[in-house]
């Protein structure tokens, strides 16, 4: 069933993106005054045809759904008998540079025209998030070093000190606003309000580079989703856990005297102390803890991680065998029509400025490759997003738009960017790109294209089969 979900979500995604996408070329060439000869969703063997009586363009669904195409009347791309000469005003090639170059760039503009509604649409449906409620911090850490305990939620941000204040309503808030500062490298002061009141925290990021930031970059800040319970879901037999008497329904309230309310933090500790003793301060009672104890009830337990193999990483870690659920505070979020819109937008542009920047550090070495992904974890991803509900899949349908316009943007021959870059030479030379450059230019993008596919496609089997 699983599965059946994936190749569901994987498709509707895949073919929404693909027509959007193929659409905005379509609908400019026909507003510049081309003539489209076929629109085509996927590639080789047509399934379905049909062809306008009105405008002439041929409607195609192909067999392999991983893509589609505009094709245009062009002197070049002709076989057989040539163009007459009634429609040579309409051929892609006789029109002006700007021309070709806005029905070129009318692909990637409708990926992200696309994602800016759906953000706004999530925006304004409202969605259920985490509260900006900070967990107790790791030592040394950006916001153990800024003052914060864990307990506090975060209100507001701000630029220095006299920057102007932007309200903080959910965890998802705060972490793109810190993403933006971290890019920017800002210090900025976050409003914190506890039981004592609001204070202001001063957080340091001028020290931080871009290959700091990756898909954890909050944990290494030292920010965790808190404010929650985080209980134990259940004990693997034979285990550390199980052997000092930790039971289904247990809540974690510290460990070694560090007060805990969130899994990832006490994970991270657990595993650095592989071999020795800690002591967990556990509240059970209830139907759901152990039998005979009174509910509420506070117990110290100690127990010894045992020492095992990260498969991640290799090294020895510590492990109790228990599996946790972590209960957070959370939040209802929602925006009126108009904010909704600006806030897809600066989303959409913030997570292109981060696609760029992190292909950037990938070419230069700053970043893994593994961050490549292919249509075997977007499929996962796709079905995952689905079963979670429809603002999940939406946003996820946005993200991935971002990415196929980003992409296809990307100074490369064969992609939409490279010849972009070709009317750009031709607008400030006055001279076409010559067919034989085209050609070798060609050549080169076709072999960075494969190759990536082939890291993004080796990506994906290696998360699959875990080596």
């Amino acid at each position: 069933m699983n599965l059946l979900i994936e190749l569901l979500a994987f498709a509707v995604a895949i073919g929404v993106l693909v027509v959007v996408h193929e659409y905005g070329h379509y609908s400019v060439a026909r507003l510049c005054g081309v003539k489209v000869l076929r629109f085509s969703i996927g590639f080789g063997k047509p399934l379905f045809q049909w062809v306008s009586p009105k405008t002439g363009t041929e409607w195609t669904i192909a067999a392999l759904p991983l893509g589609g195409y505009v094709k245009m009347l062009d002197e070049r791309e002709t076989s057989g008998a040539p163009i007459p000469v009634d429609m040579l005003p309409q051929a892609f090639n006789r029109k002006s540079v700007w021309r070709r170059f806005a029905i070129v760039a009318a692909g990637p503009i409708a990926n992200f025209l696309l994602a800016i509604v759906l953000f706004a649409l999530v925006f304004a449906t409202g969605v259920t998030e985490p509260a900006a409620v900070v967990a107790a911090p790791a030592p040394n850490t950006p916001a153990a070093m800024a003052g914060f305990d864990g307990g506090e939620t975060i209100v507001a941000v701000r630029t220095g000190n006299a920057g102007e204040s932007e309200q903080v309503r959910s965890w998802s808030d705060l972490r793109w606003k810190l993403l933006g500062a971290v890019f920017d490298h800002k210090r900025v002061v976050l409003s914190a309000k506890d039981a004592h009141g609001t204070s202001d925290f001063q957080l340091d990021l001028r020290g931080l580079s871009e290959k700091d930031v990756d898909d954890d970059f909050m944990s290494h800040l030292g920010f965790e989703p808190g404010g929650g319970k985080l209980t134990v879901a259940g004990v693997q037999p034979g285990s550390a856990a199980q052997k000092a008497g930790l039971a289904a329904g247990d809540r974690l309230r510290a460990v070694d005297g560090i007060p805990t309310d969130n899994a990832t933090a006490f994970i991270a500790y657990v595993k650095s102390h592989a071999g020795k003793p800690v002591t967990l301060q556990v509240e059970r009672g209830g139907p759901a803890g152990q039998a005979g104890q009174a509910a509420g009830k506070l117990e110290d337990i100690s127990l010894v991680p045992q020492s095992q193999r990260d498969d991640a990483t290799g090294q020895q870690v510590g492990r109790i065998g228990a599996e946790l659920a972590t209960q957070v505070p959370s939040i209802d979020v929602r925006y009126g029509p108009v904010e909704s819109l600006q806030l897809g937008a600066r989303r959409t542009w913030d997570l292109a400025v981060y696609s760029v920047r992190m292909f950037g550090r990938m070419i230069v070495g700053e970043a893994s490759l593994k961050n490549l992904s292919g249509p075997v974890t977007i499929a996962d991803y796709a079905g995952k997003s689905a079963r979670l509900g429809p603002s999940a899949f939406l946003s996820f349908l946005a993200l991935v738009s971002i990415s196929l316009g980003v992409l296809n943007l990307l100074p490369i021959p064969v992609l939409d960017g490279g010849h972009l870059l070709y009317y750009l030479v031709e607008a400030v030379t006055g001279k076409v790109v010559s067919d034989r450059w085209q050609l070798v230019f060609q050549r080169a993008g076709l072999a960075c294209i494969v190759a990536l596919s082939a890291i993004a496609l080796f990506n994906d089997l290696a998360r699959l089969i875990h080596f």
